[in-house]
């Protein structure tokens, strides 16, 4: 249990690990659809082709797009492409780190579905079993047979109950024909997958290093912005409501108190902690306002005015100093107790 916490607390350190967890799960998930999945080939020639190649790639597609709603990022994606310019610039880098790290983890899925599809080699056999080569593993020269009865005859290969054209072409001959190349086309599969992740990871600090740096803290920054604004507004609303109820509360004391003739109660101690995390945004236009402009003009990203000159080179190079500094004096003091 105690690896499982960490493993989990890895997870939740922060957005990316949070990510690849999601897309490691999602791979075993696609690993365990595969294994669980009844594939029934209908062995027919107009349909299994159709057949083959959609349980090759439609599953794929709808992880592909899973992935990418299981990431949190996308709407944040599609808000700062969206957004109005404003007062802070969008910068198409960043933009395009964000959408390129979501597909790269989105395709981590449909690869391993694509990977052990063709290894196991069910979707090729049944795609291409009218396409296996008579003349090298079987009787091409059968008198009895048309072309098209030998496509039907040779759609049924799959199905093992069914087929009945031993004489033609053995099962177990066509059937491990389709399999080595089905699992050829895996390995291949596999090993071009692995050698552009190499690639990407090893060849990108060659030539971007710097702009790369910048487009992920940008990204992060994005991220982490974005949720203390949540956290903010929530915090907001939770003052506000705070507020609102007591307020309540107090009018119906008051009215109560001059029906009866009590003495009022004295009012909450954490009232005023809540009117002051309030901001003075006190009514729903002003939120409403601060919230639209939050959204079309988001403040610029600069905290500081520029540092002034200065002398020791560190800010201001190149420019003198407005006033020079006087040479410091030293004095010691020493005291002796006699």
């Amino acid at each position: 249990m105690d690896k499982f916490r960490m493993i989990f607390q890895f997870f939740q350190s922060n957005q990316e690990s949070f990510m690849n967890g999601i897309c490691g799960i999602m791979a075993l998930a696609s690993t365990q659809m595969y294994s669980a999945f009844d594939f029934n080939c209908p062995c027919l020639p107009h349909y299994n082709l159709a057949y083959g190649m959609g349980i090759l790639l439609v599953p794929p597609f709808i992880l592909f797009l899973l992935g990418f709603v299981l990431n949190n990022n996308i709407s944040m994606l599609a808000e700062e492409w969206r957004r109005p310019q404003g007062q802070r610039g969008k910068d198409p880098s960043v933009l395009r780190y964000m959408f390129c790290s979501m597909a790269q983890r989105a395709m981590i899925a449909p690869a391993v579905w694509v990977s052990v599809t063709l290894l196991d080699g069910k979707c090729i056999t049944c795609a291409f079993c009218t396409s296996v080569p008579l003349e090298a593993l079987g009787n091409a020269s059968h008198p009895r047979l048309s072309q098209g009865e030998i496509q039907r005859v040779l759609a049924r290969i799959p199905c093992k109950e069914i087929y009945n054209g031993q004489q033609l072409i053995a099962n177990e001959v066509a059937v491990r024909y389709l399999r080595c190349i089905s699992q050829a086309l895996g390995w291949c599969f596999v090993l071009l997958m692995t050698t552009l992740a190499f690639l990407v990871r090893s060849l990108r600090p060659c030539f971007s290093q710097a702009a790369f740096l910048k487009s992920r803290y940008w990204s992060h920054y994005i991220d982490i912005e974005r949720k203390l604004f949540d956290e903010t507004c929530a915090e907001h609303a939770r003052c506000f409501a705070k507020v609102c109820i007591q307020q309540f509360f107090e009018g119906m004391s008051t009215d109560l108190v001059a029906a009866h003739c009590h003495l009022p109660r004295k009012a909450p101690a954490d009232a005023g902690e809540a009117a002051e995390k309030l901001l003075g945004i006190t009514d729903q236009g002003t939120m409403n306002m601060a919230l639209k402009s939050w959204h079309r003009c988001k403040p610029p990203l600069h905290l500081h005015p520029p540092a002034l000159p200065t002398g020791n080179g560190w800010a201001g190079e190149g420019q003198s100093p407005t006033h020079a500094s006087a040479p410091r004096r030293e004095t010691a003091a020493y005291y002796s107790w006699v």
